[in-house]
């Protein structure tokens, strides 16, 4: 059964749900007429579930909060707890972009939402005093699942919107889902603030009923689209274009920051502050809060400026950023530490939303390229939108395990030195190496006949 609108999807069976079997939304009338509504519909609830994902990922951040001494986990160990769910998200991300076409973005949205559940009621159990550390390690790396849902939901919504809206929808659906972070660590402020840190389950019991809640208004509200197909051809191709790993690596430089930060900024405060739970708990939001909302307007500086020049700048803030840290870290100012650690997630935020947009520019440059030397206009146009779809992804995964990286360089400079200032160190030369490739790949001048002259404005 096939149908032309999309105002009632056919119900193919229950299980197989509700499909549109003719989506076109860059015919201007069919967007107007009702394809802005159906796709707006499919883009909140969407959001809704990415950001319930966002905060089960990252939930082990607050969950060592709760973590006294009765635990027996020292710092070294509550960093590799938060680790292990941020290498866990970052590989399912690949597999989770391709289970859109597989199974359907509603469908999929449905089952990745349900699939929350399995970590939330394991953390519940085994959430106490006594629990042996590779039991913690086991269900901490269960909540990985979270991290996947990013992926798919992106996958999906992109199929939902014409090019020229892609960028705010994608950026609203982005923000929307890493606003989880900050969400869940203000929850757990809360928390510790009015029942103490012996009370763990509350926290769980909190998100177990808003994960039935999101895979129903999934169920109620969201469309598959049986036009989306899984395109391995763009991404066979994607992997072997060395701009794939270029944008990859400096994705690690900003998302993989972000998240990377997100679990760890508590810790640090408690290991290297002395800091409190609910003292930690009280500022741990903040940044995550402030890196979520300014994404989309990273987006907009690329715009306005070029994405790689943007990023470039953003780079060097970066770096100056940590700077600041470190010299907070060596003057013992809490004060002065924490300024420069929020102003440093919000720079995460900049830099995730510029790096995004770079991706289709570098591709829409060399399809320049090629159509000025005579290849044919549309298919290299064509070309440019499949592998910019593809590498989006690929960065997306890679870009996670930035976070990974970030915790476990934590774990070592506590081990060895008691503080975090040898990561912070090790931080500040990577950000370095990234504005250097920024500048040489994206950035440097090069005449007219050169390959890197595809990057010009990008």
């Amino acid at each position: 059964m096939t149908t032309t609108a999309p105002d009632a999807p056919p119900a193919r069976s229950l299980l197989r749900g509700r499909w549109i079997d003719h989506w076109d939304p860059e015919d201007e009338g069919f967007w107007e007429r009702t394809g802005r509504r159906v796709a707006n519909r499919n883009l909140w609830f969407s959001i809704v579930c990415e950001h319930i994902g966002f905060s089960i990922w990252t939930m082990w951040s607050v969950l060592v909060l709760f973590m006294g001494p009765e635990y027996g986990i020292d710092a070294a160990g509550k960093f590799v707890l938060v680790s292990v769910p941020t290498l866990v998200g970052a590989v399912l991300r690949l597999p989770y972009t391709f289970a859109v076409a597989r199974f359907g973005g509603r469908n999929w949205t449905i089952i990745s939402a349900l699939m929350l559940l399995v970590p939330t009621i394991l953390a519940a159990f085994v959430m106490q005093p006594g629990t042996s550390f590779a039991t913690f390690v086991l269900v901490a790396a269960v909540g990985g699942v979270g991290g996947g849902n990013f992926a798919s939901s992106m996958a999906n919504i992109n199929a939902f919107f014409p090019e020229a809206r892609k960028g705010w929808a994608l950026g609203l659906n982005a923000g929307g889902g890493n606003i989880g972070v900050p969400v869940v660590q203000l929850v757990g402020l809360l928390i510790i603030a009015t029942a103490g840190t012996g009370a763990p389950r509350i926290l769980l019991g909190v998100y177990i009923p808003l994960i039935v809640v999101a895979a129903v208004l999934a169920a109620i509200t969201m469309d598959n689209l049986s036009s989306v197909r899984n395109d391995t051809g763009a991404f066979r191709e994607s992997v072997r274009e060395p701009q794939t790993w270029v944008m990859s690596f400096l994705y690690i430089g900003t998302f993989g920051s972000f998240i990377g930060y997100s679990f760890a900024f508590g810790l640090v405060l408690q290991n290297q502050f002395g800091r409190t739970p609910l003292e930690a708990a009280a500022v741990t939001f903040i940044g995550p809060l402030l890196g979520s909302l300014i994404r989309p307007y990273g987006g907009k500086l690329a715009d306005s400026f070029g994405g790689a020049r943007v990023t470039f700048w953003n780079f060097l803030a970066m770096g100056v950023a940590t700077l600041v840290v470190i010299a907070a870290s060596a003057v013992d100012s809490l004060a002065l530490f924490t300024t420069g650690f929020v102003v440093l997630f919000a720079l995460t935020g900049l830099g995730n939303g510029s790096t995004y947009k770079m991706i289709p520019a570098i591709f829409r440059g060399q399809a320049r390229v090629a159509i000025a030397g005579g290849a044919d206009e549309q298919e290299q146009l064509l070309r440019a939108r499949r592998i910019s779809g593809a590498v989006i992804g690929i960065a997306g995964a890679v870009g996670a395990l930035g976070g990974l990286f970030i915790n476990l360089a934590f774990r070592q400079a506590f081990l060895t030195a008691g503080s975090g200032d040898p990561a912070f160190w090790s931080f500040l030369a990577f950000y370095a190496v990234c504005v250097v490739v920024t500048y040489v790949v994206y950035l440097r001048p090069a005449p007219a006949a050169h390959p890197r002259a595809a990057f010009a404005g990008v």
